[in-house]
Order: C-alpha cells, then structure tokens, then sequence
C-alpha cells in the first residue's frame, strides 16, 4: 500500500472517528438530561477523537517517510560484495541509485552486473514489506487513538478545552516551524556567504564596480581573474524597480481610488477582477511581451527621435514589470481604502467638502500605512523578478542610470551563477550566495522601514 492510499485510508478512519465521537456523546449524555448534560457541544467531542486518531498516526507516517529511504539503504548496501563496501560514499551512492532505477524499472538489466540485479531484487521485496508494514502501524495507532479518546468521553469531559489546546500547539508548531524554516535559510546563505567573503574582501564585493565573475578553472586556462563588484547589480536592480514604481503605483493608486469611491457598484464588480486576472499571468508570459513587442518599439521610438536605445533595455523591462505590478498595488490600495470607516466619509462630506477634497485630507491620510505597506510589497516584487528581466534587460552589468542602456540584476546573475555544472567550491558559484545575502538584507530594511510607517501614522487614527 503506497504513502497516497495510506494518507486516504487515515482520513476516512479519521471522519469515522468525529461521527463516532459525536454519536458516543449523544450516548453517554441519554440517561442524564441529554445534550444538556455534556460540558461542550457534541461536535466537539467528535473533533477530540478525530484528532486523537489523525495526528499519533500522522506523526508515525512523517517519521516513517523520512527515516524509510535511509534504513533501507543501508541494508541493501550492507549486503553487497565487499569490494562495493571498500568503495567511497560517492561511488556507493552511484552504485545503490543504478540499484534503485532497475528496481524500479528504469533501468535495463545489461547496464548491471549480477550484484546489482541480486540487491534490485533484495530492494523490491523490503520496499513491499515496509510498504505493508507502514500500512499497518500508521492504522493501527489511528485505531488507537480514536478508541482511546472514545473510551474518555464523559459529560463532565471539557472537549472544547481539550480541542482548543490541540489547536492551539498545532498553529505553535505551524510557527515555530515557519521560524525554524527561515533561519535555516538564512544560515545555510550566510556560511556559503562567509566561505565566498573568505576568497573576496567585502569591501571589493560591495563597493566593487565592476562585475565579472569568470574565473580560470586550471592553472593553464586563459581567462579573466574575476570581478566580483555588487554595484552594477545593485544600480541595475534599483534601476529596473524604478522604472516599475513610476508606472505601478501612480496607475495602481488611482485606479483604487476611482474603483472605490467613484465606480458603481456593478462597473466595479466586473472591473477588478479583470485587472486582478494580469497578477495571475505567469511572469514568462510578461518576458515574451517585453522581448517581443515593448523593447522593439522602445528601440524605434528612440532612433525615430535621434537616441540610442539598445535591444535589451532597463526601460522595456521596467515597463512590463510596472504592468505586472500594478493589480498588486491596485488589489492592495483599494481593499485598504475601502476599509476606512465610513464615518470618516461622512463626517468630511458633512462638513461641506468636496469629494476631491475628503478622498485627499481624508481617506489617502487614513490609509496612508496600508497603502505603504502594499507598495513597498510590490517594491519586493520588483526586486525579486527574474524573467522580465532576463528576457527584456540582458545579462550585461553595467555600471549605469541610463534605462535606455542594457543592465541586468541581482536575481538574474544568482540564476545565471546556478546554472550549468558548475563546482561549489569556486568564488564564481559562492558568490550567488553573497549576493542572496544582500538581497535578502535589502528586503529586511525594506520591511523595517514598512512597519516604522504603519506604526508612525497609525497611531494617528486609533
């Protein structure tokens, strides 16, 4: 029985278990008054024995799933010749996958020696019996649970408590996992960061100006030493995000401002969720449209007027990515303006002022927090695309704050770094990982500087 089919059996146990829990305290409460006897609602003496069913069994599946390659692994490979066992980890690693894809039928059988084929078949029978045993175990304890928790309800029982505490550890763990989850990012970066500034000063990385990251792999390889200067990346990143906020938040802001205070009720219904459908277009889509159609005509627009406007420009890819910004701050500004209490409204309106006037003093003022708040979300948008970029921009650094000129950014030298085989123990690899750091120390300062707003103007309204 494989982990899919294992999961369904365990929610069905799981929605038997809530029926029966319900059922059970209707029984245990018919002698004494009733429903009216049990401390909480029948439902949630259903939901405790759910729970007591799903999550032991839960539990029991993830360990199983994670430690299952490992174990049997180890006993296949401990089984094999000893000149397999004599080899590095590497080589065994290799030897144990082509073992793996013949088993699992990927493989042809001339590609193997007879050891290989002996081990595949060893595989193939201890994966079916973890299979079953795994099955087994995982319903087992859910049978358990739910006839532990059946076995518990009484009328006196304080279920709701019961179920609430569960609750309430279960979004603790959901946390504490999203914090454990970001600071392993940020420290797996940060030692790969560490091993690229050991090679490269930092202040050459951040105050370099020039980038160029090829590097001669052997001593008798001509090729550049290396130049690994943020701050063509930083200037070209900054300079696309610009040319993005110039159109994205202007367009974004009025189009909230008129679609929640001026539009009717059924031009507005129809409206958003069309400019909402351009946030849901995926991002090559934008790079096709940017390569194709907005960098040409940049491109002849600007020799029709005398300039010189490469074919790959921070303009064209500004433009697009502004387009594609724009149901962000739009969506965001008009749920934020449209959640200022009315009484503000009215009160400026009853004062005698004019629409232009209460939308201006009033409500822009009101929802100035919000509305900085989404921007500067889109700012991150801005920074974090790659595709646009890619495909309208070019991969040039360019030390420049032309946006006629080709420039590239952050994300794109990361991908571009990643890209191929390359070895990890190489500056040119590393510094993908210096340059995650700074991005990442950008984004920070950039929500620091979200919250410092909010909490500065807010206090203002409360």
């Amino acid at each position: 029985m494989d982990t899919t089919t294992v999961f369904l059996a365990l929610l069905l146990l799981t929605v038997a278990s809530f029926f029966m829990g319900r059922k059970r305290s209707h029984a245990v409460a018919a002698g004494q008054g009733g429903a009216r006897a049990l401390h909480s609602l029948p439902k949630h003496y259903g939901y405790m024995a759910a729970l007591w069913a799903l999550l032991p069994a839960m539990a029991v599946l993830v360990l199983w799933l994670v430690f299952e390659n490992g174990i049997l692994a180890r006993m296949v490979v401990g089984d094999l010749p000893a000149t397999v066992q004599e080899m590095s980890p590497s080589e065994q690693g290799l030897y144990f996958n082509q073992v793996v894809s013949y088993a699992r039928g990927a493989t042809d059988a001339s590609m193997l020696d007879a050891a290989q084929i002996r081990a595949a078949e060893h595989y193939s029978a201890l994966v079916s019996s973890s299979r079953l045993i795994k099955a087994l175990l995982v319903l087992l304890v859910a049978l358990c649970g739910a006839i532990l928790a059946l076995r518990r309800i009484r009328p006196a029982l304080r279920a709701r408590n019961h179920v609430e505490s569960i609750l309430k550890w279960i979004l603790f763990s959901c946390s504490f996992l999203a914090v454990l989850t970001t600071l392993g990012i940020v420290l797996s970066v940060l030692f790969e960061a560490i091993r690229f500034f050991q090679t490269i000063p930092v202040v050459d990385f951040l105050f370099g100006l020039e980038w160029s990251p090829q590097m001669a792999i052997r001593a008798d390889q001509v090729a550049a030493s290396g130049s690994f200067g943020f701050v063509p990346l930083f200037v070209g990143t900054l300079l696309i995000s610009a040319v993005a906020m110039i159109i994205a938040v202007p367009v974004g802001l009025m189009s909230a401002i008129y679609l929640s205070e001026y539009a009717s009720r059924g031009f507005r219904s129809v409206t958003k969720p069309v400019l909402e459908i351009l946030a849901g277009v995926p991002t090559v889509v934008y790079g096709f449209f940017a390569a194709l159609t907005v960098a040409p005509f940049i491109r002849t627009l600007g020799e029709s007027l005398g300039l010189h406007v490469a074919s790959e420009s921070a303009l064209a890819a500004g433009l697009v990515m502004g387009i594609m910004i724009i149901p962000f701050v739009m969506s965001l500004s008009d749920d934020i303006i449209n959640a200022v209490p009315d009484t503000l409204r009215e009160a400026s309106l009853g004062m005698g002022a004019t629409m232009n006037e209460t939308i201006r003093k009033v409500l822009l003022p009101a929802a100035l927090p919000g509305i900085v708040g989404g921007i500067l979300l889109a700012v991150s948008r801005a920074i974090g695309e790659t595709m646009i970029v890619v495909m309208a921009a070019g991969l040039s650094a360019k030390l420049t704050i032309n946006p006629l000129e080709a420039v590239t950014t952050i994300t794109v030298q990361i991908v571009t770094l990643l890209v191929g085989d390359q070895e990890f123990d190489s500056p040119k690899t590393l510094a993908a990982f210096a340059l995650g750091l700074v991005l990442f120390f950008v984004t920070l300062l950039l929500n620091v500087i979200a919250l410092y707003v909010v909490r500065k103007y807010r206090e203002q309204y409360e």
